[in-house]
């Protein structure tokens, strides 16, 4: 399943809050290539948003729009109700990229003091060190420090400025499972302040779990947006699993609703949009037991919304 047209869900601001990131009839083309095609989003004060989305589906081209790296062909970008690079410029806005930026021959908190001033007025260094997780690292050398030790270290500069608007580019890369816990209990501390967090990831039980939104883009436009379980509900269908041993395949996908069956050793999958048929059938027609009956995940639901939208690279 694809869509050209957005399922708005859970989107948009209430009436007289300026909203943290406003994107308005917003394109963006590169010569004869069209990146983004149309995007209209609003994200309002203290919302975290997953932005999601295959490679070339335009997600790079848009935080750059938002980030003021690149101006729009078509519409209007805001950022807290202003210029992106006016928001930059008055530190309302800070980015966590993926790679890039660190030295590594000095240690975690030389980085992080040489980051603090360059700016007029910061948090405190061992602050923002405690936030990130990084304290017992202070005195590591960058180069000593694991790729995810270093992400967390980009995400302690990014808090220096005491941020609005918060971009995250694959923030967990690297971080085990209790770095990735830690990580993002900070950022649910900081939302619940009023801090804005947008952030893009391919770990998308992550994207799941954690945000309160969900942004789908494909092919230069928003497809979907709305809350995990709205966004899963787009995914049509259900998998009923079964122990059944010799399973008649050819007689479950004759069921009205079936789209495909699996056997996998005793057990056999059928996906449908019929649960409660092909239910009904396994348990009065056949020795099927332990039948169970699951909804489609998040990754479903993005490969049925996404499909095969992408051309070319990543933009």
């Amino acid at each position: 399943m694809t869509t050209s047209a957005p399922e708005h869900l859970g989107s948009g601001g209430d009436a007289g809050t300026l909203a943290a990131v406003s994107l308005t009839g917003v394109t963006k083309d590169f010569g004869a290539v069209h990146a983004v095609r149309g995007i209209d989003l609003t994200i309002r004060p203290g919302e975290v948003v997953a932005f999601l989305g295959p490679n070339g589906a335009g997600k790079t081209t848009t935080i750059d729009m938002i980030l003021g790296l690149s101006a729009p062909t078509t519409g209007e970008v805001r950022v807290l109700g202003l210029e992106p690079r006016e928001a930059i410029a008055r530190g309302l806005v800070s980015a966590v990229m993926q790679t890039g930026g660190l030295l590594k021959d000095l240690t975690v908190r030389e980085t992080v003091e040489y980051t603090a001033s360059l700016f007029a007025d910061t948090r405190p260094v061992e602050e923002v060190l405690a936030n990130a997780g990084i304290t017992g690292i202070a005195d590591r050398l960058v180069q000593k420090c694991s790729g995810g030790e270093q992400q967390r270290l980009r995400f302690a500069m990014a808090l220096l400025s005491d941020p609005a608007l918060l971009l995250l580019d694959e923030p967990t890369t690297g971080m085990d499972v209790e770095g990735r816990r830690a990580f993002w209990s900070s950022i649910r501390t900081d939302a619940e302040r009023g801090r804005t967090v947008l952030f893009a990831t391919h770990y998308l039980e992550e994207a799941d779990q954690y945000a309160d939104r969900i942004v789908l883009v494909s092919h230069g436009r928003i497809v979907a947006d709305g809350t995990g379980s709205e966004i899963k509900a787009l995914a049509s269908g259900r998998t009923v699993r079964a122990t059944l041993a010799a399973a008649d395949t050819e007689a479950l996908a004759a069921l009205a609703g079936v789209d495909g069956v699996e056997v996998r050793g005793d057990s056999v999958l059928v996906h449908t949009k019929d649960s409660d048929a092909v239910a009904r059938y396994l348990l009065n027609e056949t020795d099927a037991r332990d039948l169970e009956i699951t909804a489609k995940g998040l990754e479903e639901a993005f490969i049925n919304l996404t499909g095969d939208h992408a051309e070319g690279g990543d933009q």
